[in-house]
């Protein structure tokens, strides 16, 4: 029999002009695919125009130019798996995220999980992101601590944008000499374990000194309120603050303002619920000179916020000193946070005012929504949910004159930074992340897995799992009717 030149096809690959000597025992021919595949030929399955060749016998019939297709791993087949296969479409939301691409974790570098979990938690405000982005040295201060900071953020945040484990090591550079407190080393030389609030705080104390504002787009307001930097416009809120003579009720009320970048969830016995611990010590009484009486007197303090700001973080108070043992010792007591936050009661009377136009466009959808489901129902219909994050697609969440101002009140859960110990000074610290609807992700440093909302939830406290410490809310967004 003749000699061919064939085309082999093996998976993806295709091997032209294979020479096919016919003569030969089929078992020459598998060895040279074998050498050319590294498939054995036990595992080999050479066909041709619907036929198997033989181990012994030639039954094909080639040509040259022939299309010969190899089936074989040349890898060991597989055992049977110890759990069933799964497939996507048989996933819940949180399984069927964990199948797709993750987004990028952190190296723990040493009891840095504090900085870790702070940098995937404002990671979650797209703002910030375009902001870093933007940012560019001006030569002017390169070496300040502000300067350094920024950049290594700017760095981590658009390495994390590839998707694969990051070593945040320029960061904590950065930080290590704007804050020596974070560098230091217990006994045996690795990093003490530090507070994530702190870290959190200095971190935005020296992006606030650095990312300028981003530009007022949209609307034509005359009374635009001017921003110093970027953090002050979109995490900063105001309080008015009164004091109040409760002895003295011709004294005139004294009113103030203070800049705020956190609220404070303090806890006690009788808190169970995060709006009651901002509530807590938004009211106080205190005792100082009154020029009207010539003497002490008692007075009422009273806090309410006059700026939202679009996200808004609120700290739970959970650790306290103990002189003694010289920790900062856990509260573990279980407060319950939302998912969905209502600040209106927290405002003042002019800036509730001032939210009820949007609020009144949220009631309105709401209602529109009720109708529509209520017609599915009837009609066996189901809406199929865009998760496309389209912003021409939801009104403005902020005042005209305000850019990143919240001109609702209505906020929504973006992500949660937990700890897990009994001290600040110890312990692991976590972020909890939303991706979207009822997906999130949690970040274990370099480990990174898809949780369920519900899974959130339990992070109220209670007991020695992971406590919630710091919650970051940002705006609830209405869709364009």
């Amino acid at each position: 029999m003749p000699s061919f030149k064939v085309k082999v096809k093996w998976g993806r690959e295709l091997y032209p002009d294979i020479d096919v000597n016919t003569d030969e025992d089929p078992i020459l021919f598998k060895a040279q695919l074998f050498a050319l595949t590294g498939v054995q030929p036990e595992r080999q399955k050479i066909m041709c125009k619907g036929g198997i060749l033989k181990d012994d016998e030639w039954n094909l019939q080639l040509k040259d130019g022939a299309v010969v297709l190899l089936l074989g791993s040349k890898d060991k087949v597989p055992e049977m798996p110890q759990t069933p296969v799964k497939f996507i479409e048989d996933m819940n939301d949180a399984e069927a995220a964990t199948a797709m691409r993750l987004p990028a974790g952190l190296t723990n570098l040493g009891n840095t999980c504090y900085m870790n979990a702070t940098v995937q938690c404002l990671r979650a405000v797209p703002e910030l992101r375009k902001a870093l982005e933007k940012f560019q040295p001006d030569g002017s201060d390169a070496t300040s601590y502000a300067f350094t900071i920024s950049s290594a953020m700017k760095i981590v945040f658009a390495q994390m944008e590839k998707g694969t484990t990051i070593t945040p090591i320029v960061l904590l550079q950065a930080l290590h000499r704007a804050s020596p407190q974070f560098a230091q080393t217990g006994e045996n030389g690795t990093y003490r374990q530090q507070d994530a609030n702190e870290c959190w705080s200095e971190i935005l104390k020296m992006l606030q000194q650095k990312l300028l504002p981003l530009n007022q787009e949209l609307g034509e307001a005359t009374d635009k309120k001017v921003h110093n930097s970027f953090i002050e416009q979109f995490f900063g809120g105001t309080f008015e603050v009164k004091m109040t003579a409760d002895e003295a009720p011709d004294e005139p009320v004294t009113v103030s303002t203070e800049n705020f970048l956190q609220l404070s969830c303090f806890i006690s016995m009788e808190v169970k619920y995060m709006q009651s611990g901002l509530k807590s010590k938004m009211k106080e009484q205190l005792v100082k000179n009154s020029n009207t009486l010539g003497r002490d007197a008692h007075y009422t303090r009273t806090y309410l916020i006059s700026r939202l700001p679009a996200y808004l973080t609120v700290q739970f108070v959970r650790f306290q000193y103990k002189g003694k043992e010289g920790i900062n010792a856990k509260v573990l007591k279980d407060i319950k946070f939302p998912i969905d936050f209502d600040a209106f009661e927290l405002c003042t009377p002019d800036l509730q005012n001032k939210l009820c136009p949007m609020r009144a466009k949220f009631k309105d959808h709401e209602d529109k929504k009720m109708d529509v489901e209520s017609q599915i129902n009837k009609t066996s219909k189901s809406l199929e949910v865009d998760g496309e994050d389209d912003e021409t697609k939801y009104e403005p969440f902020w005042f005209d004159n305000d850019l990143g101002s919240n001109n609702s009140g209505y906020y929504t859960l973006k992500a949660v930074l937990t700890h897990k110990g009994r001290s600040s000074s110890s312990g692991h610290y976590v972020a909890w992340v939303r991706s979207n609807g009822d997906v999130w992700y949690k970040f274990d440093d370099d480990d990174v897995t898809s949780v369920t909302t519900d899974e959130i939830l339990r992070l109220s406290g209670g007991g020695d799992w992971h406590c919630a410490y710091v919650l970051l809310y940002g705006p609830k967004r209405l869709e364009k009717c």
